[in-house]
């Protein structure tokens, strides 16, 4: 799965390579899943709502530029995959998921596993989490009409959130912004395809 949906696909970044190939993908999905666990395509996790590809999961870590002090902050835990992923390249992770039963489930997932560098919060996403801001790096794995500013707000001097991005639910632009100071610096990274982002500065309900 790595060299030929990862590498080969002109992700470089050699931590990231190395978490991706160290998470065991087919923990985070149900068993009727696991013959599916690593072709490059998102799968079902219950609750309408799925677990990345592979490919986007590592592209997002890559473009996040983490360090391994870094402090992330994930929006939408889903299973807890891509937590795990960049639990294994950065320093500590806090993830939020808007839906309980998946927050209870990928919460327990992890610490079996012993991603012990994570925690899950069930809440709002879009919001982020101010009591533990700022963050190296924000990675929102869900498409919104518009970046969050609560996100930005939250984002440290030097800090880099990834983010799909576009007017259609399912349809985005994969955006990189990053904080110098004062200024934000956007970057488009090209066309995804994200589940809604759903919350108070996200969309208003799921479609």
């Amino acid at each position: 799965m790595v060299d030929r949906q990862i590498v080969e696909r002109g992700v470089e970044d050699g931590a990231v390579i190395a978490a991706m190939r160290a998470v065991p993908r087919d923990c985070f999905v149900g068993e009727e899943m696991h013959e599916f666990a690593y072709d490059d395509t998102a799968l079902p996790i219950g609750e309408g709502q799925t677990i990345s590809q592979p490919f986007i999961v590592a592209a997002m870590a890559s473009a996040a530029g983490l360090r391994p002090d870094s402090r992330v902050l994930e929006v939408g835990t889903g299973s807890g995959y891509g937590a795990a992923v960049l639990s294994v390249v950065a320093g500590e992770v806090w993830t939020i998921e808007r839906i309980a039963a998946l927050a209870d489930q990928a919460r327990a997932r992890l610490a079996d596993l012993g991603y012990d560098n994570v925690h899950v919060v069930h809440g709002d996403g879009t919001l982020g989490l101010p009591e533990d801001a700022p963050f190296d790096a924000i990675i929102v794995t869900a498409g919104g009409p518009a970046v969050p500013d609560a996100l930005v707000e939250q984002l440290a001097d030097g800090g880099t959130l990834v983010i799909p991005v576009g007017s259609e639910t399912r349809v985005q632009r994969l955006v990189r912004v990053r904080r110098h100071g004062g200024d934000l610096v956007e970057e488009d990274l090209g066309p995804v395809r994200f589940v809604p982002l759903v919350g108070d500065q996200g969309w208003t309900r799921p479609p």
